[in-house]
């Protein structure tokens, strides 16, 4: 069981990213080839016309029309699932940029075309998705960051719905994002000391650690066991996460009830010292047309789908016009949504507050039926106002200042339209789910261990890197080779409950154990002692806890004579998180315990140190109803 996993991290660590540049050699036609000479920029750069074309042509009209302002002879008309394509020799294994200065002919302003580049070399071969938007003249378009591998890579693109002019291309060394520009100010200037703290660390950590989180299920479910996924998690990898997951659908004016979600919350960050994110999948009347304010609704007759999928009447338009009753009703959920997080505020609970998520949907335009949720069934312009109408409610009327605002976004050609403003976000969140849709990594099935850097450059460039970027959904949880591979350093992962997390389908539990017990991964276990403080001492953590000392026996401690506490591995005077971690550690076989601390160890007091230990010592922390030891 025991992995090694500090060696692996220090050597990619160590690898080198600073990729030396490329140039064009004659064009064979069959394959071009490019190969690094060093001092040359950019990478590789060539007209279209003059690569392999499979399904293309060489053109300079379309039919009859004609499309100027190319370079060269011409463009490369790309019809059907034609493509482009050219090959190159990487001295290293890293990130490249590929952009092409290209035209989507069809389609009408703010409509977009699917187009694909994919990388093969050797065995490896990883595919990347976008959308190009409609254009009238020549523009510069990105398929994102592309991951090459050592030596040589044939990159084609072009495929999918085709039907696009491209005039040239360009392949550069991604730059690394600067994580220094994202803010670490709330945006409410009457954030609370805490909330201000948490801002703080969460900033003092992006860029140079990933934080651990799981979102825990909501209601009743696990037939009311909130903590299935995190004994999972402990029995797993021998940690738990940093963050929790909460979600406050169930306080509603329609069926609302009390699901214990806030009273976790609190428990979990003033007494397990962790941090808190909250969703909040707020529910409408089906029949809102015939739904007095006030009436118990059964929760069989709600939804948070869109008004398209669920034949609700609910109109999200009217939510912005006073003396509606969508406004009416709206002002109720935020009320019943208030009453908690105040209850929160009042704990010194801060939280990193994600409302309104996953607005966009598939591409989310009004009347299309692909934005999934109601409060972004009528388009952008809609939801930034509800966006900021909640803000506003929660701040001024309600005296809200423990949230850190988090806004979910997308990376499609229109997403930039979707943001609220840099004044009313904090954080910018994606939700990660790729293990049966839109693959990039080149496999049919199974965990997706990509950490999607494309996507994760798109978002650090919405704001010109003003905010952190974070995984605030996930299926699989990346590897840590391939976050810090390809610079995606999201500012924390959170899969979703139960098979997400749990199922081989979903994670690879090996890479999952190794992320949760490297160096570049925080777990609860590792957030500093005054997290929640003001104070100059709050300082990151920059290893997993080594091996701890042993007790030297001593005139005033002496060997033969025990004097320990149950669980206190390391001499603290409490038995905690810690500690837990350190018996996770040496039944693993990653560290070793002195005599003392074996005793200490031996919670459930049979006289070996084994996995009864461990679960007792976990139901110790995570339930606070056991005994530990006598």
């Amino acid at each position: 069981m025991t992995r090694n996993v500090k060696k692996v991290i220090s050597a990619l660590a160590a690898l080198s990213m600073a990729f030396t540049a490329v140039s064009v050699l004659p064009a064979d036609k069959e394959t071009e080839k490019v190969l690094a000479i060093e001092g040359v920029e950019p990478l590789f750069e060539a007209e279209c016309e003059d690569l392999t074309l499979n399904g293309a042509e060489v053109a300079t009209k379309v039919y009859n029309d004609e499309y100027p302002g190319y370079t060269g002879t011409g463009f490369v008309w790309v019809t059907g699932s034609g493509n482009i394509s050219f090959t190159v020799d990487a001295p290293e294994t890293g990130m490249y940029r590929l952009e092409t200065m290209a035209l989507m002919y069809l389609g009408n302003e703010g409509e977009s075309r699917e187009a694909k580049a994919t990388v093969t070399s050797g065995d490896y071969t990883k595919s990347y998705t976008v959308k190009i938007p409609a254009t009238e003249t020549y523009k510069n378009f990105s398929f994102g960051d592309i991951k090459l591998m050592k030596g040589e890579n044939t990159i084609t693109f072009g495929d999918g719905w085709g039907y696009c002019l491209y005039d040239s291309v360009k392949l550069t060394k991604t730059p690394k994002p600067d994580f220094s520009k994202a803010s670490d100010t709330p945006v409410d200037p009457l954030a609370t000391p805490e909330t201000k703290a948490l801002m703080k660390y969460l900033h003092s950590v992006y860029g140079e650690h990933t934080i651990s989180g799981q979102q825990e299920i909501y209601g009743s479910g696990h037939d009311g066991d909130a903590e299935v996924e995190f004994d999972w998690l402990l029995e797993t990898t021998g940690k738990l996460p940093a963050i929790r997951g909460f979600d406050l659908m169930n306080y509603n004016p329609l069926y609302g009830w009390e699901d214990g979600s806030t009273e976790r919350l609190i428990d979990w960050v003033t007494k397990k010292n962790g941090i808190a994110t909250v969703c909040w999948h707020i529910n409408v009347p089906i029949d809102f047309d015939n739904y007095e304010l006030g009436d118990a609704v059964d929760w069989t007759d709600c939804t948070y789908k869109n008004y398209q999928a669920s034949n609700s009447t609910f109109n999200t338009a009217n939510v912005l016009k006073e003396g509606t009753k969508e406004r009416e009703y709206f002002e109720a959920a935020m009320e019943d949504l208030a009453e908690q997080l105040l209850l929160c505020q009042e704990a010194g609970a801060p939280i990193i507050f994600r409302p309104l998520h996953e607005a966009q949907g598939n591409e989310g335009n009004f009347g299309d039926g692909t934005a999934w949720f109601w409060w972004g069934d009528r388009g952008a312009e809609v939801y930034k106002e509800l966006w900021k109408l909640l803000y506003t409610t929660l701040t001024e009327k309600y005296g809200l200042h423990n949230l850190i605002w988090e806004f979910n976004s997308y990376n499609y050609a229109n997403s930039p339209t979707w943001y609220p403003g840099d004044e009313y976000v904090d954080i910018v969140a994606y939700d990660k789910y790729n293990v049966q849709y839109n693959r990039d990594d080149g496999k049919n099935g199974g965990p997706n261990l990509s950490a999607i850097s494309a996507i994760y450059n798109y978002l650090v460039e919405l704001t010109d890197g003003g905010k952190m970027v974070a995984m605030s959904e996930n299926d699989t949880v990346p590897s840590v080779e391939n976050m810090m591979i390809e610079n995606a350093s999201w500012l924390y992962f959170c899969p979703w409950y139960d098979d997400y997390l749990m199922s081989e389908n979903n994670q690879d539990f090996e890479e999952l154990t190794k992320m949760y017990n490297s160096e570049f991964c925080i777990t609860l276990d590792e957030l500093p002692a005054d997290l929640y403080s003001t104070g100059d001492s709050q300082t990151p953590p920059t290893t997993k806890p080594v091996d701890p000392p042993a007790t030297e026996p001593s005139e005033t401690t002496p060997a033969d004579k025990p004097d320990f506490m149950y669980g206190d591995l390391n001499s603290d005077g409490k038995a905690d998180l810690t500690d837990l971690s350190y018996l996770s550690l040496y039944l693993l076989g990653d560290t070793k315990l002195d005599e003392n601390q074996l005793e200490a160890a031996d919670v459930s007091y049979d006289g070996t140190v084994n996995l009864a230990d461990l679960a007792h010592f976990k139901q110790f922390v995570s339930k606070d109803n056991v005994v530990l030891g006598k």
